[in-house]
Formats: C-alpha cells, sequence, structure tokens
C-alpha cells in the first residue's frame, strides 16, 4: 500500500505561482510513475500532469502546459508540481497519483487526499 500527502495548497491571486508537493510513505516510490490530477467543482476529476520513474518523461494536460512543471525527488520520496501564471480556471482540489499507467483517472493505482488550489481574479 502507498500512502500519499500532499501540501502547498492555498489562495493565490491571478498570474501567481504555488508549488504543490506530496510525499510518498513507500520506498518503492522510485518504480512508479507520479502523477498530479485535479478536480473542480461539478465536473469531472481531469489530469494534469505525470512523470515517469526515472523523471526522463513529463506529459502534461494542454490546459497547462507552459504554465506547470512536474518534477520528482527520489531520494525524497517527493513529486513536486510548480504551478506558474495561475488562472481563475486553475481553482480545483488537487490530487497526487502513484502508479499512473495512462493519463486517465481509472489508470492511477493510489489517490492522495487533495490539496485545495483556489486562484481569485
Amino acid at each position: 500500500q502507498v500512502q500519499l500527502v500532499e501540501s502547498g495548497g492555498g489562495l493565490v491571486e491571478a498570474g501567481g505561482s504555488l508549488r504543490l508537493s506530496c510525499a510518498a510513505s513507500r520506498r518503492t516510490f522510485s518504480t512508479y510513475a507520479m502523477g498530479w490530477f485535479r478536480q473542480a467543482p461539478g465536473k469531472d476529476r481531469e489530469f494534469v500532469s505525470r512523470i515517469t520513474w526515472s523523471g526522463g518523461m513529463k506529459n502534461y494536460a494542454d490546459s497547462v502546459k507552459g504554465r506547470f512543471a512536474i518534477s520528482r525527488d527520489n531520494a525524497k520520496n517527493t513529486v513536486y508540481l510548480q504551478m506558474s501564471s495561475l488562472k481563475p480556471e486553475d481553482t480545483a482540489v488537487y490530487y497526487c497519483a502513484a502508479d499512473v499507467r495512462a493519463l486517465t483517472v481509472g489508470a492511477v493505482g493510489y489517490w492522495g487526499q487533495g490539496t485545495q488550489v483556489t486562484v481569485s481574479s
């Protein structure tokens, strides 16, 4: 079992930045592709970004390309999401995901509890 704990969410003005962190409980973290998803009120959970176990490949949703950057530190069992140029439409609960086999909600093995990001206009 993998436990994921997100941190770094909060309230920020449009155009601002936030960095989300996700700490994983197991040493095998380094073998998993990790990712971030988000869910806005009244909407389905959607893919945001994914990073392979080595960090060699990264994927982004079109809506965040050029503004968000995913990274990981396997020595710290932690994955990050640096969010810049934030927009009000980025407001959502952001979920860390482990064992992300594809860029869809159904392909995720483990979920964190989520952290709220609110972007004011």
